[in-house]
């Protein structure tokens, strides 16, 4: 019988050697102990929009969750007392141009009549007293006006900084005092608050790497201040996280801390396999491979590799067959 082509792979194959695994030894390392804690999504800077002037919201031109940025009118406050009384100032300068050009016309007739002799000197000073005095006067409320028309410019409530608009509590036509808050702006940037049990207080490390799970996405965070003061038996401390979402200002997110340090059993992710429902590793005893039954824990990095944590199933010393 003419051995067929699939019999000759096969042949080939039970002939090929058989790939050599390389043998570690198992020791014991140091990796970091992790708690799990909450975090919550604050804004580094959070501003209050105030009214300056009291008066009533005319216009309103932002809500919750808008974006804006410095300087943006984000609300009018109009007060109708100083449109009246800017009508009354108008009115007044009216009658102070008025009386200064009769003023004037009776200054230059009382100085003709002095070159001619039919008035005296006295009578032109008192003339252009009078003259510098309703001068004086005009700028005066001018100056009033200024002041009136400021006021009336400052009822634009402005942006304080660029950000999100986080709340606003007013409506168009409500009444506002001076001071009241108009909205109140997140920006600045964003970071993770963490309240952490002060059990833990002593085990923390500014500059520690801190991993971050942001709706299925793992991000890298770094603790960046530790704060002194423990409330209610807790520890705050921030941390920069490099591209953290921001669509929800105090959404929590789980965290992984470091609290300490630990002795653990580390091999390649390679040398672990799965068969019907159970991790194995194949470890070398007296220079014969054997398949050992492991309870594995979580993956990790450990100098730049893949290594699995091996809980029960393994002890230091042992040598371990990595594919």
């Amino acid at each position: 019988m003419k051995p067929t082509l699939w019999t000759g792979l096969l042949i080939a194959a039970l002939l090929a050697p058989e790939a050599k695994a390389a043998e570690r030894l198992l020791k014991a390392v140091t990796i970091p102990e992790m708690k799990a804690v909450y975090g919550e999504v604050e804004a580094r800077d959070r501003v209050l929009a105030r009214a300056r002037i009291p008066g009533t919201v005319t216009e309103l031109t932002v809500t919750e969750g808008d974006e804006v940025k410095a300087g943006t009118v984000i609300a009018r406050i109009t007060d109708d007392r100083n449109d009246f009384q800017i009508r009354a100032v108008d009115a007044q300068l009216l009658g102070l141009k008025a009386s200064l050009s009769n003023a004037r016309a009776e200054l230059d007739r009382a100085r003709q009549l002095l070159k001619s002799g039919t008035t005296t000197a006295q009578r032109v000073d008192q003339l252009q007293t009078q003259v510098d005095v309703t001068e004086n006067e005009i700028r005066a409320a001018e100056a009033s006006r200024s002041v009136l028309v400021e006021q009336s410019a400052q009822g634009a409530v402005l942006a304080p900084a660029a950000g999100r608009i986080l709340s606003v509590p007013l409506t168009r036509s409500a009444v506002v005092m001076a001071g009241e808050t108009v909205a109140t702006l997140a920006g600045g940037g964003y970071f993770l608050r963490l309240a952490i049990p002060e059990r833990h207080a002593t085990a923390l490390k500014q500059g520690a790497m801190i991993t971050i799970d942001s709706s299925g996405k793992q991000l890298n965070g770094r603790l960046a201040r530790i704060y002194p003061e423990i409330v209610s038996g807790r520890v705050t401390a921030d941390v920069d996280v490099p591209g953290l979402s921001s669509d929800f200002i105090g959404a929590r997110l789980l965290v992984e801390l470091p609290v300490g340090e630990r002795q653990a059993l580390l091999v390649p992710a390679a040398a672990v396999h799965t068969r019907a429902g159970l991790d194995f590793v194949t470890i070398s005893e007296a220079g014969q491979p054997v398949e050992r039954v492991v309870i594995a824990g979580r993956p990790l990095l450990q100098d730049g590799e893949e290594a699995v944590e091996i809980l029960s199933g393994l002890s230091e010393g042992e040598t371990v067959m990595v594919p």
